[in-house]
């Protein structure tokens, strides 16, 4: 369980019932993003409370009206994920900014400029979204945050979702390390080992990385290795 001095209360009201529990806002926000969490990890208490600020904990009547059980970790996961957290303004704003952060990397890795090809800079991106006037939720999955936040910008700059499929070849001398690094960065389609000791593959990657891919690639080979575009994929 976490400290009772970094909870919050996460609240939920239903049916003339007020529940509430004490939690840690950003684990707590990777429960509600669907993330295999344990509510252990989540919560500063295994109780659930009518009021906690008086730790008048709710009746087994009202949890069986509301939620039809008293087991805590399902009602806890009922009141994170459907119910109000509580943050202070420091918290909101330290979670908003750092949401907001993993939108524009996400965006600028991800999407390109279709009329140049390249990706947008994250300045670019951030200037647009403040143009926009985006709201960012801090409790929202970022993939799922970027369909509106893209929807938003399309006005104002010209964007595009792709990726690229490379075929690479690296040489036997550096073939069994590179393995690792290139299936990690990159999502893998096939692969082959060669009679001479080299490693062939075709894998996909964000149109927005290609640069830094083959910097990877690069360094992986000691600039021995091959990278051919094989198409683009929207």
């Amino acid at each position: 369980m976490i400290p009772l001095d970094h909870a919050v209360v996460a609240r939920l009201e239903s049916f003339g019932e007020r529940f509430e529990i004490l939690v840690d806002p950003r684990m707590a926000a990777l429960v509600r993003q669907g993330q295999k969490v344990e509510i252990e990890d989540v919560v500063a208490a295994l109780n659930v409370f009518g009021n906690a600020s008086k730790a008048t904990r709710a009746s087994d009547e009202a949890l069986m009206k509301v939620f039809q059980t008293t087991d805590f970790e399902a009602v806890a996961r009922r009141i994170i994920e459907k119910g109000e957290i509580h943050l202070t303004s420091d918290q909101r704003k330290h979670m908003v900014e750092e949401k907001r952060r993993q939108v524009i990397n996400f965006i600028a890795r991800n999407a390109v400029n279709p009329q140049t090809g390249h990706p947008h800079p994250p300045t670019r991106i951030e200037m647009a979204m403040e143009e926009a006037r985006v709201n960012i939720d801090p409790f929202k999955h970022v993939e799922e945050q970027v369909k509106e936040v893209v929807k938003a910008l399309r006005p104002l700059l010209p964007i595009r979702f792709e990726e690229l499929r490379l075929a690479i070849k690296i040489p036997p001398d550096f073939a069994a390390r590179a393995f690792g690094d290139i299936a990690a960065a990159s999502t893998m389609e096939k692969d082959e080992w060669l009679k001479d000791g080299s490693w062939v593959c075709v894998v996909r990657i964000p149109a927005g990385i290609q640069g830094e891919f083959y910097d990877l690639i690069n360094k992986l080979s000691k600039g021995e290795g091959q990278v051919r575009i094989l198409n683009q994929v929207y």
